[in-house]
């Protein structure tokens, strides 16, 4: 019915019209049978299934029809036990299904837009409140197992079973409508968050058709692995792969907010490259982004704004400042046609008033903070519980379940998150052999080694086969894997790519290789790159740094099975096939903005959650000593 309806007011398709007339006729026959026949109580029971949002496509149609009917109707979808509720500023969302009752306050907040009944926008206020302040996870997404739980008990629901992705594309809207009536930051800051983290990382990479349902929020959790995990490009068709699809048709829907008056206003809340010809304002405005990075750790927005008319009139551009960047006394700024503007504190916005020339430019430089928050959960055994953020980005840490971390003698975030260097972010290399026609690699499984078959990119695999070559006493230069021969000679550390700080370590010889953290003076995690002993030139052999003679050595050439272990030195040509590697681009790469947290037991790799694919993940942190909302 909605997309009928769309098709009408956006096309004037005036069949479309015709059929969503027929359609409510339909469905309100259908509801007075049923009131009529069994009783109202009877017709309140059924909207306890997912009626989405026929309260809010109704009351659009008797904007356009008048017809009494259609009012009717759509107050008959306002559920009464659940906005009833909100209605006496009860947070009664406890055992709620979410995804049944965010359209039935979207549906609320068109009712106060069609009959101007103030007390249906004091529910949607008042329903915004209580999720955002009690039910929301840090990505900015709501539900367990598609419902919602006690308030302020998440620090118990974090599972694989998280965020159904229809909740934050229904949030967004109910968000976006209290931005449009009020104009508080605090929704555009909602909307930033939920996008970002709830919507932008649904679908897996750039594959099309390959979404997720629910966004898992446990230690050591993973988007491939829940209920559902990943759907198929053709066979997929749940609730979550409609709503995603319009996630991402509408990227650009809430980017700009247009304010009527005599003197026209703009607001600029989403930092996304984008043009727009603003008509009423009479100008035309072209949004850059520059490139950032952990290492570059500034948002960097240029506006070329021109007018379209011979003589421009007054208007008003607000530019959203987002309470996760710093004050102009610590770096911020804002420059007009390359003159400093008295530029606001984060959380508020910069309002510049003028007659728009023909070659106007903004920029604006909002270093990007490091900052946390603690889960939504007043228990005190859960005060230490908390996301990491990188301005507006939820960074999750590369793990299996640790997430220990301690921070009892920091004094900044800095003492104990640092952003990867660039010199670190190469050589990341995968080691590879080739047996019968396939493609085998190293594989860190459980801090041993094993040959596995080459993985897919985006897999746990793929990140358990990349490796960063660390050398000794040396500083080492980038280099193209299929010119190794700058290694040649060198003693380097093998470190597992999403294990920092820890190293392959050999044992004695015809023992399996693990992996440990490096101990000064310890031989036994280096290895010196030679030539391949299989005589091949674009293979390399591993030598033990303690063990002179005795190799990196697998079993996948021959029946050995499939361990990877230190062996000596053998003149046979398996032995020398089974010590000779292929160095390979890693099969994982460092996001631009990645970071190295320090942990208890092991330090972690920080990356945005929206980028990651299959790799396990935790979104929160057991952060002791320190306290939320710390920014650096």
């Amino acid at each position: 019915m909605a997309g009928l309806l769309d098709q009408y007011t956006l096309a004037g398709n005036s069949q479309a019209l015709s059929m969503v007339t027929w359609m409510a006729e339909y469905f309100g026959n259908r509801v007075r049978n049923v009131i009529t026949k069994y009783t109202i109580e009877r017709h309140w029971l059924s909207l306890n299934e997912e009626t989405g949002g026929m309260n809010d496509v109704l009351y659009n149609l008797y904007r356009i029809t008048g017809d009494q009917k259609h009012l009717v109707l759509a107050h008959l979808f306002d559920k009464p036990c659940f906005l009833g509720l909100l209605a006496l500023q009860t947070d009664g969302l406890s055992g709620f299904h979410s995804n049944t009752h965010i359209p039935v306050v979207i549906g609320a907040q068109k009712r106060y837009e069609t009959t101007g009944d103030h007390l249906y926008k004091e529910i949607a206020t008042c329903f915004m409140d209580f999720v955002n302040s009690s039910h929301s996870y840090a990505t900015g997404g709501t539900s367990v197992s598609e419902f919602w739980s006690d308030p302020k008990r998440l620090g118990g629901a974090l599972t694989t079973e998280n965020e159904e992705s229809c909740t934050t594309y229904n949030m967004l809207k109910v968000a976006r409508n209290m931005f449009r009536w009020t104009k508080k930051m605090m929704y555009a800051d909602y909307y930033e968050r939920a996008l970002t983290n709830g919507v932008l990382g649904i679908q897996r990479g750039t594959e099309p058709g390959v979404m997720i349902y629910m966004l898992p929020q446990g230690p050591g959790k993973s988007k491939a692995v829940s209920y559902h995990g990943w759907g198929t490009k053709f066979d997929s068709f749940w609730c979550c792969y409609g709503t995603g699809i319009e996630s991402f048709s509408k990227l650009g829907d809430s980017i700009y907010f247009e304010e009527m008056g005599s003197s026209p206003g703009l607001y600029i809340l989403q930092y996304i490259p984008s043009t727009l010809n603003w008509k009423t304002g009479g100008i035309r405005i072209f949004q850059k982004i520059v490139p950032f990075s952990s290492m570059q750790p500034i948002l960097q927005i240029s506006f070329n704004i021109s007018s379209t008319e011979a003589s421009s009139q007054a208007s008003t551009l607000n530019f959203r400042i987002p309470f996760w960047t710093v004050s102009s006394a610590n770096g911020a700024k804002a420059r007009l046609n390359f003159q400093d503007l008295n530029l606001t504190d984060p959380g508020s916005f910069l309002s510049i008033s003028r007659n728009w020339g023909t070659n106007d430019y903004l920029e604006l430089l909002l270093p990007i903070s490091l900052w946390t928050e603690t889960i939504k959960d007043d228990r005190p055994e859960f005060a230490s519980v908390q996301g990491i953020f990188f301005g507006p980005y939820l960074l999750a840490g590369l793990s299996d379940g640790d997430w220990d971390i301690n921070a009892q003698n920091s004094s900044a975030i800095s003492d104990w998150i640092t952003p990867i260097p660039q010199l670190d972010r190469f050589p990341l290399v995968s080691l590879t052999q080739e047996s019968s026609n396939e493609t085998f690699v190293v594989l860190n499984s459980n801090c041993t080694l094993k040959m596995a078959k080459l993985p897919k990119a985006g897999t746990q695999s793929a990140l358990h086969a990349t490796f960063r070559l660390l050398p000794h006493n040396s500083t080492m230069q980038s280099f193209q894997t299929s010119d190794h021969n700058y290694l040649l000679g060198q003693f380097v550390k093998i470190e597992p790519f999403d294990l920092p700080g820890m190293y392959l370590t050999h044992q004695a010889p015809n023992n399996s290789i693990i992996i440990s953290v490096y101990a000064e003076g310890n031989s036994n995690s280096l290895f010196k790159v030679v030539s391949g002993m299989d005589g091949k030139s674009n293979s390399v052999s591993l030598e033990s740094g303690k063990q002179k003679g005795c190799f990196l050595y697998s079993g996948v050439l021959h029946s050995k099975g499939s361990k990877v272990q230190l062996m000596c030195k053998q003149e046979d040509a398996s032995f020398k096939n089974a010590v000779s590697f292929s160095l390979k681009n890693g099969l994982r790469q460092y996001h631009p903005i990645s970071f190295r947290a320090k942990g208890v037991k092991r330090d972690f790799i920080l990356e945005p959650l929206m980028s990651l694919m299959d790799e396990a993940y935790t979104v929160y942190f057991n952060i002791t000593g320190w306290r939320d909302r710390n920014y650096t």
